[in-house]
């Protein structure tokens, strides 16, 4: 069994697999497994990933129909037997030591969750955080759950993501990552801070987030659909973390506060740039689901 189980999903990324996966194969921890899962790419990704199987035993490919993002990470947790699991985006790559920092990190720590700074490379220029800096002034770098948890609605901590870190294995037991929707990560992850026990950060960087060029459209009418359809998906994620908030019984009076006051703040945000009918609309949105909210606290009260 393998120290770290790291899944892969693949789609359309046959530009840049290759330095997502040579970033895997020079990893200075080594006691690793690979689960690629081909989401039915069109490109040459599959045949991609069949050399890096060829070349290394590590590599498991499992080819399937497209599925979408979150169903790929489904058959990747299927195929996993590691103690810890990783995510790496296929688009993305790793420093060399990446792995060995976050295991030595949690060997050190007992931690079950380990993250780790992100830096972005955009039109070949890096970027770096400052979400990292952030972790160093916890004591011992152990991020409070709340803290962690609360990251849903501000991305203070770059903690909403799946990668970026290392988890331990039992956390994903009965998580699976909702299907056809956007921000897979933002609706799910919180579910493994919930069970978590102690969670600790890096205060460095080690994973490279690329955000590819004219991936957003500048077209101001499609660009504000895709905004509005982002901010849609937002709310829905939002209102099942505060479900699942609530069932457990864990912080609810803290994060109805935090809920509220980030509906209020998207109240504040909206582009003037926008048309009069795109303003209105984005309100409408907002103003909607802060009312359903305020009815949802007077009947508990």
């Amino acid at each position: 069994m393998p120290r770290i189980s790291i899944g892969i999903p693949v789609y359309n990324v046959s530009e840049y697999l290759r330095q997502c996966l040579d970033s895997v194969l020079i990893q200075t921890f080594t006691d690793f497994e690979v689960i690629l899962v081909d989401d039915g790419s069109t490109d040459d990704s599959f045949r991609i990933c069949q050399g890096y199987v060829s070349r290394d035993k590590r590599f498991k490919l499992i080819h399937q129909e497209n599925k979408g993002l979150a169903g790929a990470r489904n058959t990747c947790l299927r195929y996993m037997t590691g103690d810890f699991i990783a995510w790496l985006d296929s688009d993305d790559w790793l420093e060399d030591d990446y792995l060995e920092r976050l295991v030595n990190t949690q060997v050190k720590t007992g931690a079950d969750i380990v993250c780790i700074g992100i830096k972005t490379f955009m039109d070949n220029e890096f970027y770096m955080g400052s979400h990292q800096d952030k972790y160093g002034a916890f004591p011992e770098h152990i991020i409070p759950k709340k803290i962690a948890m609360s990251d849903v609605f501000w991305g203070i901590y770059a903690l909403i993501s799946v990668w970026g870190n290392i988890m331990n294995a039992k956390l994903y037991r009965g998580v699976v990552f909702s299907e056809g929707l956007n921000y897979e990560d933002q609706g799910n992850k919180f579910k493994l801070y919930l069970n978590s026990k102690k969670i600790v950060g890096i205060p460095e960087l080690g994973y490279v987030y690329r955000i590819r060029s004219g991936s957003i459209t500048q077209d101001g009418a499609a660009n504000f659909e895709k905004i509005f359809e982002g901010k849609v998906m937002q709310i829905t994620n939002l209102e099942k973390f505060m479900y699942y908030i609530e069932n457990a019984n864990y912080e609810v009076d803290y994060f109805h506060s935090l809920y509220s006051e980030w509906l209020d703040k998207q109240l504040q945000s909206v582009d003037s740039d926008w048309e009069d009918d795109q303003q209105e609309r984005y309100r409408n949105l907002v103003l909607k689901h802060k009312v359903l909210f305020k009815k949802k606290l007077s009947k508990r009260e």
